[in-house]
């Protein structure tokens, strides 16, 4: 196995993490304006979770058999690069037509192609830093990654009251071109695909079908179907907000999805570091025990305060949930299939049982929001995590154990 990069060498990191610092434009920027951008063409919230809802589907079909191939195929960066420029071109869809289909398949296009980013940014961080270093480096992945949140939302926030959405769409372009590069300069040579793949020793597990990974290990099982029900509630939450801003009508819709995206990525920036230095010392159960209870209180907030001020208590605890599962959940995944050569495939398992979660989460959202009001919605999305809680205690003596701190 190569060697860490040692002290003083540390471009293939400031590489990385620049990728993660653009990416996030590129990956989630544009997803909050998209409910306010159909509510201003005549859509109504029905619809418009049912067409999120579509391309969520489609792309948690395909984050498992991405994962898989991601542990096979030498160059991880293609998997950056490519779903990329397949995500520029889908986005610019929506501008050419709002018709229902066009915009389903701009986004079952845009999920597809995004289901090999994250495992792929996990295998090159896995490359690059080996086991020992991931919590570390995955935690200055996510921060620089919410970093970019911020940035992208607050200039597409300002984008989008000068110029409309068509500014916002283009911003994300430019960002998608720096991801390139940021993924290029990456040097092919500093990521040990060995490593990558979770595997020091011989090519164990490499027929292993995704599925088999998880469910071989119950504590994996758990936590995904754990984070399937988090995201249940979850996903929905903050579009929803935007849309009920807009439709309340008392501000500019776009100045305030973009208020929402950078309060919490904010949180998130320093969550996900507090997240990597609590998982040092205390482990992964009791920072995803955390960010699971976030969620109820959350969606009480929602309902019960105005936007003018429920804004912060409202987005900081989405920060506080999102930033440190954004941590420990890779990490502790990594943790448990390490040696198994397999950890991508398992990486997209998890993934894959949480993205059903996440994508039935805006349909399902959509429509209680239009048949019993937006306040409703808020309530029982967040409800859905006490399942998460209830699952996270009910197993304590079956996860706990393998959730300690990984050993330096």
């Amino acid at each position: 196995m190569k060697p860490i990069p040692p002290h003083g060498t540390q471009w293939p990191l400031w590489s990385l993490r620049a990728l993660n610092f653009f990416m996030a434009d590129v990956q989630a920027g544009i997803g909050p304006f998209l409910g306010i951008f159909l509510l201003s063409r005549g859509w109504q919230s029905g619809p418009i979770g049912t067409v999120m809802t579509i391309g969520g589907v489609a792309g948690m079909l395909m984050i498992a058999p991405a994962g898989a191939i991601i542990d096979i195929v030498p160059d991880k960066r293609r998997f950056v690069t490519i779903p990329c420029l397949c995500i520029m071109f889908a986005w610019s869809l929506v501008l050419i037509s709002d018709s229902f289909w066009m915009v389903t398949l701009s986004q079952v296009a845009i999920a597809v192609a995004g289901a090999a980013i994250g495992p792929a940014v996990i295998a090159i961080t896995l490359g690059i830093a080996r086991q020992a270093g991931f919590n570390r480096e995955n935690g200055y992945n996510q921060a620089f990654n919410h970093a970019g949140n911020v940035v992208g939302a607050a200039l597409s926030g300002y984008l989008g009251m000068r110029w409309g959405m068509t500014a916002i769409f283009l911003l994300s372009s430019l960002f998608g071109v720096l991801v390139v590069l940021s993924t290029w300069a990456i040097p092919a040579g500093s990521i040990d695909n060995q490593a990558a793949r979770g595997s020091g020793k011989a090519e164990e597990g490499e027929d292993t079908p995704a599925v088999t990974v998880l469910a071989g290990r119950k504590p994996l099982l758990i936590l995904a179907l754990a984070l399937a029900c988090f995201h249940l509630g979850n996903a929905a939450l903050l579009p929803l907000y935007g849309m009920a801003a807009a439709a309340g009508s008392k501000q500019n819709a776009s100045a305030f999805v973009a208020m929402t995206v950078i309060i919490a990525q904010l949180v998130m920036a320093g969550a996900s570091l507090v997240g990597m230095k609590m998982v040092d010392k205390r482990g992964y159960w009791l920072v995803i025990f955390i960010s699971f209870i976030s969620l109820p209180i959350r969606g009480f907030i929602a309902a019960n305060m105005g936007s003018d001020f429920g804004i912060y208590p409202v987005q900081i605890l989405d920060g506080i949930g999102a930033g440190l599962q954004s941590v420990a959940v890779p990490g502790l995944v990594a943790h448990l299939l390490n040696g198994t050569g397999r950890i991508n495939a398992g990486q997209g398992a998890v993934m894959t049982i949480q993205g059903i979660g996440a994508a039935l989460s805006p349909a399902v959202g959509g429509w209680i929001a239009q048949s019993m009001g937006y306040d409703m919605a808020f309530v029982i999305l967040g409800s859905f995590s006490f399942v998460s809680v209830g699952l996270w205690l009910a197993y304590f003596k079956t996860v706990s154990p393998e959730c300690n701190p990984v050993v330096q």
